[in-house]
């Protein structure tokens, strides 16, 4: 069946936990439900494009997929994502993400079976999340809720 990625915004961390109690749309928090991008390699790919910052480099960050859930959940699992991935999804935002999404597409993960339209939009939906998100008088964060 494949696991299930629920990306959303939140004000904080402690409000994005309500989202693994009660689910984030259940929080109400704006949700971007997709199947098979996962935050940590494929979307790490992805904010190294955006950025141009190597992925080496990314993965250290403090909030690079920091996880907020109990170590201890083995099905479910809640983490952060990079304040630079929000602000670099708002800023590629006028130019659309056609060029990035076409490379993305041929990363080892997705194995050829990606196709350059469906992560453009895919990229276009987590940047409406991250325009809301940084456009509050306290920019809220990005999250990912995973579940198997």
């Amino acid at each position: 069946m494949g696991n299930l990625y629920d990306y959303f915004s939140a004000p904080d961390d402690p409000a994005a936990l309500t989202a693994f109690d009660e689910g984030a749309e259940a929080a109400g928090f704006p949700v971007l439900p997709v199947k098979g991008i996962d935050p940590y390699v494929e979307l790490g790919q992805a904010e190294s494009l955006l950025t141009g910052t190597p992925y080496e480099d990314i993965t250290p960050l403090p909030r690079f997929n920091r996880l907020l859930s109990s170590p201890e959940d083995d099905s479910r699992w809640l983490v952060t994502l990079t304040d630079e991935l929000r602000d670099a999804l708002v800023a590629a935002r006028p130019g659309g993400f056609a060029t990035v999404a076409e490379s993305w597409s041929h990363i080892e993960e997705f194995g050829g079976n990606a196709r350059p339209e469906d992560l453009a939009d895919f990229l276009g939906g987590l940047a409406d999340l991250a325009e809301e998100a940084a456009s509050r008088s306290e920019p809220h964060r990005l999250y990912c809720l995973m579940s198997l």
